[in-house]
């Protein structure tokens, strides 16, 4: 999933002669709004793998990310891309340190996702933003090479270089902001899950109720002008 600002970053931050012939695999790749691929696939990398839980344009392995590392093995890409991912990943570490390790030495990532401001958007679930100094932490075992915020939303958007001599940072201390909590924390337990679910669907359907009786008291409006013409 990609938005036009994360199409733009990607095609600027990649040059031809670093993805003509490499391996890539591009995580949470279903394409619902966007996608890197059709101008990624134009600069003849030897293969692009897409990469998500369900099927969708865009998709030719069904996988979560949590078993990339057991499905294409250790330092498999020469190249990984996530966009928009991050933020709907639960297990945030795991997903992360998947990311880094299925990558070769002196590989790259591009990597897009959320900040604070930008609304939920379950997909089917959301639970972090990300801001600046959180992706820079996160990378700090890796070479950044760009580092910079979405112009048009909330987000942060990253192209980083995987050491040959990588040591994989610590990350089990580190608190995110969860934007079900609204505040940061290391992890996020069942029952406050479940607790935002809740408030999240009876919100929702209120919302809903509330546009229908709307559409009623329009269309009835408009019957009495009517009738009375």
């Amino acid at each position: 999933m990609c938005n036009a600002s994360c199409v733009i970053f990607g095609a600027t931050s990649l040059a031809r002669e670093e993805v003509e012939g490499k391996k890539i695999i591009e995580v949470g790749s279903c394409d619902v709004n966007g996608s890197l691929r059709p101008i990624i696939e134009s600069w003849k990398p030897s293969t692009y793998i897409g990469v998500d839980i369900q099927e969708g344009p865009g998709v030719d392995v069904i996988c979560r990310v949590e078993a990339i590392v057991e499905t294409f093995g250790k330092e498999s890409f020469d190249i990984v891309i996530s966009t928009e991912l991050l933020e709907h990943v639960r297990e945030w570490r795991t997903v992360i340190s998947n990311i880094k390790r299925i990558c070769t030495g002196n590989g790259i990532f591009v990597i897009t996702t959320r900040s604070r401001g930008f609304h939920y958007h379950g997909y089917p679930d959301d639970f972090w933003r990300y801001e600046l100094a959180d992706i820079e932490y996160i990378f700090s075992d890796c070479m950044i090479e760009k580092l910079e915020k979405d112009r048009l939303a909330p987000g942060v958007f990253m192209k980083a270089r995987k050491p040959k001599d990588f040591v994989e940072k610590d990350l089990a201390d580190y608190a995110l902001h969860s934007v079900i909590l609204d505040r940061h924390v290391r992890k996020i337990d069942d029952e406050s899950l479940r607790h935002f679910q809740r408030k999240y669907r009876r919100r929702q359907f209120f919302k809903l109720l509330g546009k229908r009786m709307r559409g009623v008291i329009s269309r009835r409006g408009t019957t009495v002008r009517e009738e009375k013409t």
